[in-house]
């Protein structure tokens, strides 16, 4: 009894020193813990106050070199563009189109003549390379619209280039009616043997016409000005016309609404860049701010007065200046800013290009006759 109470005396005094000393193997259980804690939390301090010196060699001062403020990134510098790339980007031709020139091949037996729409800015750029192939034997007319956008020196110009190849080929503006009153009769001259054959055969029928062109031309815009009213669904944008429509110009034609056709590939890179300017091809496909720039240049070639008037530019701000530089400054002036009053970009694209289609920066042609 005696050595099994010595035992359990022996024991408790045991336990109470393991509790004293802090755990089984003494190093202090949940305190140990706390330190370890403390020791890890006063080595990270001192990592992070570690300081680094350099010597100046010419003063022997001590300098802390260890909070030293990170290189910054060098912007990339904004480059000129050049066009070539993003003009076969502007490769459009999309679903509808196809289907559109299978429609039109379909409805050619139904009308007796074509009117061929293009836009007066770029004769050349706006006119369907494969016209004839669509058309086949069906005889058509040429209309110039927009003429209002245009320079009228050029319109001079290529009238002379016209009449010098007998082509008829008419400046129209569906806006403000010019040589709007020229159109029938040029259909009906074209037409004169088949009309008159119509009349010996008692047929009092009217000439039907198809109008076609490249996107945004302005054919449903023309056909509401024939009209006189709004039969077709007309905007300022490419693409609106998906489907073809029949309408009526009271006793004098019939008119077949088509929706604009492209081409699938432009071999040359300036009709891509000219469809885009003009509005042929959606802007939702294109890169504005570098459209603008080319836009830019090709104003600063052709018409810088026009745009040294319009966006109050110096000679300083255009003589030997790079075309996103003069861009820029245009930016500027126009209070174009984004945050910490850079350029925004987007928003000088959007203005220059809108400005530009509306006339607003003047009548311009793009291109001359050669």
């Amino acid at each position: 009894m005696e050595k099994k109470t010595a035992k359990k005396g022996s024991s408790a005094k045991s336990a109470k020193q393991k509790k004293a000393s802090g755990g089984k193997n003494g190093s202090g259980g949940r305190s140990f813990a706390s330190k370890g804690g403390e020791k890890t939390k006063s080595y990270a301090n001192s990592r992070q106050n570690k300081k680094k010196y350099i010597t100046d060699s010419a003063t022997g001062e001590r300098l802390d070199v260890s909070r030293r403020p990170k290189k910054q990134k060098k912007e990339p510098e904004r480059k000129a563009a050049t066009g070539s790339e993003l003009a076969k980007a502007i490769q459009w031709f999309p679903g509808h189109m196809t289907k559109a020139i299978r429609e039109i091949n379909e409805s050619l037996s139904y009308v007796d003549i074509a009117i061929e729409l293009c836009d007066a800015r770029i004769p050349v750029s706006s006119r369907n390379p494969n016209i004839e192939k669509i058309l086949g034997a069906k005889p058509y007319i040429t209309l110039m619209n927009k003429a209002s956008l245009a320079d009228p020196g050029k319109i001079a110009e290529w009238k002379k280039y016209y009449s010098d190849q007998g082509k008829k080929v008419i400046f129209t503006d569906a806006l403000t009616g010019t040589g709007i009153c020229e159109i029938v009769p040029a259909v009906r001259e074209v037409l004169k043997d088949k009309l008159a054959a119509y009349e010996r055969k008692g047929m009092n029928r009217l000439p039907r016409a198809m109008i076609l062109g490249v996107t945004n031309s302005g054919k449903s815009t023309l056909i509401n000005k024939l009209c006189g009213r709004n039969k077709a669904k007309a905007e300022d944008r490419a693409g609106v016309t998906r489907t073809q429509q029949w309408v009526t110009v009271e006793g004098s034609i019939e008119l077949l609404d088509t929706p604009g056709i492209l081409w699938p590939k432009f071999d040359d890179e300036a009709v891509g860049l000219n469809l885009a300017f003009t509005g042929a091809i959606r802007d939702e496909i294109l890169d504005l701010e570098e459209i603008a720039v080319l836009l830019c240049r090709t104003l600063l070639e052709k018409y810088p007065h026009l745009l040294a008037m319009r966006y109050n530019l110096r000679s300083e701000d255009m003589k030997d200046k790079q075309p996103y530089e003069v861009f820029e400054t245009i930016g500027r002036n126009r209070s174009l800013l984004a945050k910490g009053g850079e350029v925004d970009y987007l928003r000088c694209a959007r203005m220059l290009i809108d400005e530009f289609r509306d006339g607003r920066i003047g009548r311009i042609t793009l291109e001359e006759p050669r």
